[in-house]
């Protein structure tokens, strides 16, 4: 086998070592690992013993189970930091907060779901606020629906007839369900979720697109079930999908519209 192929094997390994501490329990055993990635012991033990050696991962006090390490932690800061599409939206966030008086969150999309970015919370002593760095999958909660619909046919392709995982009783986890659903959200701009995601939690969610008008984002407004009503979604929408826009705006959507317009 040539050796740029074993390397591109053996850097995918690791690579998704790592990113099985981005979605479940904060920490994991070798026996996981080997059942989740299919791999031999042998070789999961020894990427843990190379990662641990570069500071992101670590052995947790009892020795028996692995965690995420502060070389990881410096990484993924220096990431949020140096994030355009977190630095295009933490005043859209923090106004839309101060508006509705819930919950603003930014969602980032990765080829294996999404995974929050930052949030502000909501002003009410009762209030909802989301898990930042883990991934979640894409067909539950109104932010992942909201790329989803949006996404090139191929990779929604690749959704709809992938595993959907109930995460909840209201999951929509039928593939033409979830494509209907989805025709809505097209067709207003925005998504709506009632406990899909996280049972007694309901959203807003509009999608940020960038210079070539694919999603790469998207921000929500979320709080308890008993507050967000339909009365509220129907007032809320219009603020969303504004604040939405102009994140996109900033990251470049229409860039290509406009200049084709002036020449």
């Amino acid at each position: 086998m040539p050796e740029q192929v074993v390397g591109t094997e053996a850097a995918a390994r690791v690579a998704d070592v790592l990113l099985l501490f981005t979605d479940g329990p904060a920490t994991l055993g070798v026996s996981r690992i080997s059942r989740e990635l299919g791999l031999s012991k042998a070789v999961v033990y020894r990427i843990l013993q190379s990662l641990v050696a570069r500071g992101l991962v670590e052995l947790e006090p009892l020795g028996r189970e692995y965690r995420l390490g502060p070389a990881a932690a410096a990484l993924g800061a220096r990431a949020l930091r140096d994030s355009d599409l977190r630095g295009a939206s933490l005043d859209v966030l923090r106004k839309l907060r101060d508006e509705t008086g819930e919950t603003a969150t930014l969602t980032s999309l990765l080829p294996q779901g999404r995974l929050y970015l930052e949030q502000f919370e909501g002003v009410h002593e009762i209030k909802m606020t989301v898990e930042l760095g883990r991934l979640f999958p894409l067909h539950a909660g109104s932010s992942g629906k909201c790329m989803l619909a949006f996404l090139p046919p191929d990779q929604l392709d690749e959704v709809l007839h992938g595993d959907l995982v109930k995460l909840t009783e209201r999951t929509i986890v039928d593939p033409e369900a979830l494509a209907s659903e989805l025709d809505t959200v097209r067709a207003r701009g925005y998504a709506v979720s009632g406990g899909e995601r996280q049972p007694d939690a309901a959203s807003v969610a509009a999608p940020v697109f960038n210079v070539s008008g694919l999603p790469v984002g998207a921000i929500s407004v979320c709080g308890p079930r008993f507050r967000v009503t339909n009365e509220f979604v129907d007032r809320i929408a219009p603020k969303v999908t504004e604040a939405a826009a102009l994140i996109s705006r900033r990251m470049g959507w229409g860039t290509a519209a406009r200049s084709g317009n002036e020449d």
